[in-house]
């Protein structure tokens, strides 16, 4: 009989470097199957973290990038019209209940709040999912597992979690590595030596006591290494921050400025 599965499978194993006790808090909270939150800024490792713990488990992962257009049908599925007639389709959720995958939901405040109610029952003792359009009520498998991921400092009235929906989770903090072990990551993924990947370091560093004065957020890990890569190509440092940290992060002549200044200072 075919995995179905297998498309979902994380075969290799994505490198993580760990901040703290986050592996051994996630893998508790598997045990237990207590539903995982993870907060914290754009591009500082949550994803990857995800995918490391999916590996880790051994457990296929599902991933939804959630967006304001998504409907709860977009989640748990619905019929479809072909040659043969009706036929249903499971949705992401539906299919990681289905057959005990790891569901990661990114940016969940993305979603609607009346979309992401539908994850409700399966949050607590119940584990279960009303599929009403098909009258069945699916009993999650033993190994589903829900994690959800959102950046806090993009969070407003409009765009929050329930209360309802943010009780039902245990939380992770993630943030910005102190700057030891972001140079051991950034070093590591852009391919570039610890010389170098110190100094980008520092241009973040330096770039992130911005926020809050011109930015709305702080240069991310990921544009650090975006940065790094370029280097490893053959890109000079300055051109190369440029175009993977001062273009992308803001329009502004005045933080441009700012943020070129910092990048000279050190290359």
């Amino acid at each position: 009989m075919k995995d179905t599965t297998q498309d979902h499978r994380v075969t290799a194993e994505p490198w993580y470097r760990p901040v703290g006790d986050e592996i051994a808090l996630f893998e508790a909270a598997w045990g237990a199957r207590m539903p995982v939150m993870l907060k914290g800024p754009t591009g500082c490792g949550k994803t990857r973290f995800v995918e490391h713990m999916a590996w880790r488990l051994g457990r296929p992962l599902v991933t939804v990038a959630c967006n304001e257009d998504m409907t709860a049908s977009d989640l748990v599925g619905r019929f479809l019209l072909d040659a043969d007639g009706t036929r249903w389709q499971d949705g992401p959720l539906t299919f990681a209940a289905r057959h005990g995958a790891i569901c990661y939901l990114d940016e969940v405040v993305e979603a609607r709040q009346d979309t992401t109610v539908v994850i409700h029952p399966l949050t607590d003792n119940r584990r279960v999912l009303p599929l009403e359009k098909k009258g069945e009520l699916l009993r999650a498998h033993p190994d589903f597992f829900l994690v959800i991921s959102y950046n806090p400092g993009y969070q407003s009235l409009l765009k929050d979690l329930k209360q309802s929906t943010k009780q039902r989770f245990g939380a992770l903090d993630f943030t910005w590595p102190e700057a030891g072990i972001e140079t051991e990551i950034v070093a590591h993924e852009a391919g570039v030596d610890p010389a170098t990947a110190k100094k980008l370091v520092e241009v973040g560093a330096r770039a992130r006591n911005l926020k809050g004065h011109g930015l709305d957020e702080g240069v991310s890990t990921r544009m650090l290494i975006h940065a790094g890569k370029l280097i490893a190509q053959g890109v000079a440092p300055v051109p190369a921050c440029t175009m993977a940290i001062t273009r992308p992060i803001t329009d502004d002549p005045d933080m441009r400025d700012a943020l070129d200044a910092a990048v000279a200072t050190y290359f």
